[in-house]
């Protein structure tokens, strides 16, 4: 590192929400920071982009829920330019001739579900204070760094206080997290509910991001990472960050630059040197070089291992689980410009309407509805009739389009990254696409003649752009095999990867994939631990 330019304490590679948020809390801590991101502008996958004349919108993750509050508050991001605006809460699910829109008031939700099912409305209220209880917990497990097996004293305590707040929990919750642990999302509704509508609704939040039929085993705790989440102390409750999630990012940045922290864009790292099984460092594509006593990646573990660094350093027992290590969430993310907004036939667009459509919007009606499109990807590469979750942020923030106009987004399941037969996405993602417009048009007819512009991000162009392997929005299947522990590798998930001095700061760690924050603080507080014990 002869040609090193500069010396720093640390670099983070990557300045997406959890890299910046690292950095934010280093230099905090009195080292001093570098930050490198390949692209022009900070923010990965939280970036707003103008992506039609006076149209502008989220271009990848879109909703605010799992920001951590402590990352709020210790990086002083609402002072830094952040400002959250609060849905009503609920969600709406359009169905055939008909719709379901569950408010956050429990007894007026049991009225819609009642339409439904006598019995599921009587369960409801207890199923959202099971979920309620569950994401509590799950968001203290979330905040801590896991114990590795094979660890020290400091190993052993942190599972002693993990199995602490399991001891806390009543019997009966006992039960339940660990049946929502290992179930299917399909077996757990299905003992819970009776009807389509209310299973469809809450099936789908256990195949966000997440590559798998309903009844896939796992899959009811994708739920439970979507629901730990919290927006001014509402477990559970989402928010849009006005001007876009571009806006975190930007928060973040002000936040770290305050601190101290020097970022550079396009500055796409080439390699982290090792010498003598330690990170002393970074090369750019353009030959610039920096040396650091510590470097910390927000990117894939495939990307570390594999692109960065060469695998054969690590342990073979480490090398040989990332490369097995499974990454593909088959989602495919779209955002429109419009007109005027969406005109569902079963939804009367009053100010009721309105309210119900400031939330979630779900193109979701029953457990058979994903399964068939989870078969028609595995069998065709894309679900013909696809899961379509969609958000029109302009009914809170009218900043984001020309006055009487709207922008939506659009997440879609199920798509895969590699496609049978030779097909690339290049040539069948406008096709792929208009697929999924015609989707939500049988459902609202006005929908398509209201676009007058759209953005199309394939699985393909998300690997590309994010450098997400397989396309995967949380950097890794969220499955009982790469979660907690065991994220990424059994052994290393403390941070602190086979390399002196390299961390993984990124979703690739626990907790896994989503805005929250929590691996890029977590990687903090290891990284300054380890210095304070040097």
């Amino acid at each position: 590192m002869g040609n090193a330019v500069d010396n720093y304490d640390a670099i983070i590679i990557g300045a997406g929400h959890n890299g910046l948020t690292c950095a934010g809390y280093l230099a905090r801590s009195g080292l001093k920071t570098l930050v490198l991101e390949r692209c022009p502008q900070v923010g990965g996958a939280t970036l707003t982009e103008e992506f039609h004349p006076g149209f502008r919108n989220s271009v990848f993750s879109y909703l605010v829920s799992l920001l951590d509050r402590s990352v709020i508050k210790d990086l002083e991001l609402n002072r830094h330019g952040l400002t959250l605006l609060h849905r009503p809460g609920g969600a709406l699910s359009i169905l055939e001739n008909d719709h379901m829109y569950l408010p956050r008031d429990t007894a007026r939700a049991q009225e819609v579900i009642s339409r439904f099912s006598k019995a599921d409305a009587e369960a409801y209220p207890e199923f959202e204070s099971m979920l309620g209880d569950m994401g509590t917990l799950v968001r203290g497990v979330a905040k801590t760094i896991p114990p590795n097996f094979g660890g020290g004293l400091s190993d052993i305590w942190r599972l002693l206080e993990t199995a602490n707040g399991f001891r806390k929990l009543s019997t009966q919750r006992q039960i339940e997290l660990s049946e929502l642990m290992t179930m299917s999302i399909g077996d757990v509704l299905d003992r819970w509910f009776e009807s389509d509508p209310i299973k469809g609704m809450y099936g789908f939040e256990g195949i966000i991001g997440n590559y798998a039929h309903p009844w896939t085993p796992g899959t009811a705790y994708v739920l439970l990472h979507h629901v730990f989440g919290e927006v001014d102390g509402r477990t559970g409750a989402w928010a849009y960050a006005k001007g876009g999630m571009g806006a975190i990012a930007d928060s973040l940045a002000n936040s770290a630059q305050a601190a101290g922290v020097t970022i550079l864009t396009d500055a796409a790292v080439k390699e982290v040197v090792i010498s003598n099984n330690k990170a002393t460092g970074v090369v750019l594509e353009d030959g610039r070089e920096f040396s650091a006593r510590a470097v910390a990646a927000n990117a894939h573990p495939q990307v570390l291992f594999g692109q960065l660094i060469d695998p054969a350093l690590a342990p073979e027992h480490f090398r040989t689980r990332i490369e097995s290590y499974r990454s593909e969430s088959a989602t495919f993310r779209m955002n429109v410009a419009l007109s005027e907004l969406p005109r569902f036939d079963s939804l009367q667009h009053d100010q009721t309407g309105l309210v119900a459509m400031q939330n979630t919007i779900d193109i979701c009606p029953s457990l058979d509805y994903i399964n068939t499109a989870y078969e028609d990807a595995k069998r065709g590469g894309w679900a013909r009739k696809p899961v379509v979750s969609m958000c029109v942020p302009t009914l809170l923030d009218d900043s984001l389009a020309p006055e009487g106009c709207h922008v939506m987004s659009l997440f879609c399941q199920h798509f895969r990254r590699e496609l049978p037969d030779g097909e690339g996405w290049d040539t069948v993602k406008e096709t792929v696409a208009d697929g999924i417009i015609d989707t939500v048009a049988a459902y609202a007819p006005n929908f398509k003649s209201a676009i007058v512009g759209r953005q199309i991000n394939s699985p393909l162009d998300i690997e590309r752009k994010l450098n997400m392997v397989g396309g995967d929005i949380f950097h890794g299947k969220l499955s009982l095999d790469q979660i907690f522990s065991l994220r990424p590798v059994g052994g290393y998930a403390d941070h602190r990867m086979p390399m002196k001095g390299l961390y993984l700061c990124g979703s690739g760690a626990h907790p896994g994939g989503g805005v929250s924050g929590i691996p890029g603080k977590n990687a903090a507080s290891v990284i300054i631990r380890d210095f304070r014990k040097r």
